[in-house]
């Protein structure tokens, strides 16, 4: 099926019009027309090849907020006319453990998950186009229900990428109530864990360099703000945190983050730098048994769960909307940090 897309063609060609083929739709398949795409970091540093083994042509993104146009005759769980999402994945192996366990963005298998855009398109080697297009043809299991009143279907979008990518170590730490939750950065992910953490019933402490997001991160939910280049709003902070979601995505310091966790606190990290972080030291791990860890995105259960409850307690993204043309300066503006908090494209300007 012939569809209209953006497309970078090479890693120094900005992004353009493109027409993508989409495969027919089969037994287990939805087909969505895409009514809006989130753009996330990782689009930026695909399409401009900032990342290794990058597929050109590529059409990026993996938020996308559709409507069901046809589904296979094996699929009764969608139906035409709903409104779905797609996030990070479309395929895995669906047999090693953690695919049993619904963590397939763990998959064990040797190509691992196939992801939305510059992925393996069922074990081959053919790309897979994201959602900077008119429609995509996913199969039913990764093709997610979308509850939120028609009014804030853009700001879903980011969801599927962004509030997953801080709702899954949320959930698998145990933050709620009676915990001391640390979100350090406050931008397109960080400003979803000060939301999402604060709605599990969690004291949330946004820890930011900036004194002018103060506000903005109280706003969000925030009940603390600690501007982390002030020694002494930090000091004040030291071993009274529970857990810290670290979501900046640049080299940074990790000791002065770690000395804030109590015994046996875990900082997770979900921000991804293009260096690597200077080792932290050891000391401010053993010292008080505390854990440093990693999380990637969800798994298609914890990512339905996530969109359940952000529908049932009204959240959402925090966005601003852009027209298809005007992917090339979000782009831009997006490495400048001049967003507030994720551009999402309206399809329809396709």
């Amino acid at each position: 099926m012939k569809t209209k897309a953006y497309a970078a063609l090479s890693a120094q060609s900005p992004l353009a019009p493109y027409t993508i083929d989409r495969r027919a739709i089969g037994l287990q398949d939805v087909a969505i027309d895409i009514l809006y795409c989130g753009v996330c970091h990782s689009d930026l540093h695909t399409a401009r090849g900032e990342w290794g083994g990058v597929k050109f042509p590529c059409v990026p993104g993996h938020e996308i907020v559709g409507r069901v146009r046809e589904v296979g005759n094996g699929v009764q769980d969608h139906k035409i006319g709903d409104i779905v999402g797609v996030g990070c994945m479309v395929d895995s192996c669906r047999q090693c453990h953690s695919c049993d366990e619904g963590l397939e963005q763990y998959c064990e298998s040797p190509l691992g998950f196939a992801g939305t855009y510059n992925g393996h398109l069922r074990g081959g080697d053919a790309n897979t186009y994201g959602g900077y297009s008119a429609a995509i043809v996913v199969d039913r299991h990764f093709v997610l229900k979308v509850s939120h009143r028609a009014d804030q279907l853009a700001a879903v979008a980011p969801l599927l990428c962004a509030g997953i990518t801080t709702w899954s170590p949320l959930r698998h730490w145990g933050v709620g109530p009676g915990k001391k939750v640390g979100i350090v950065g406050i931008g397109g992910l960080g400003h979803m864990g000060v939301k999402l953490a604060a709605a599990l019933g969690a004291h949330v402490v946004a820890l930011t360099t900036s004194e002018t997001k103060r506000q903005a991160a109280l706003d969000l939910g925030a009940h603390e703000v600690v501007i982390s280049t002030d020694p002494d709003q930090m000091a004040k902070c030291t071993t009274q945190l529970d857990f810290i979601l670290n979501t900046v995505a640049a080299p940074h310091s990790l000791d002065a983050y770690l000395t804030l966790l109590k015994r046996d606190g875990a900082m997770v990290l979900v921000g991804v730098p293009p260096q690597p972080h200077p080792s932290p030291m050891v000391f401010n791990l053993i010292g008080q048994r505390r854990s440093l860890a990693g999380s990637l995105i969800g798994g298609i259960a914890e990512t339905q769960e996530m969109l359940d409850f952000c529908a049932k307690h009204d959240i959402v993204s925090t966005i601003e909307m852009i027209k298809m043309s005007e992917i090339n300066e979000a782009y831009d503006r997006m490495i400048k940090s001049d967003v507030k908090y994720r551009f999402v494209i309206d399809m329809a300007s396709l």
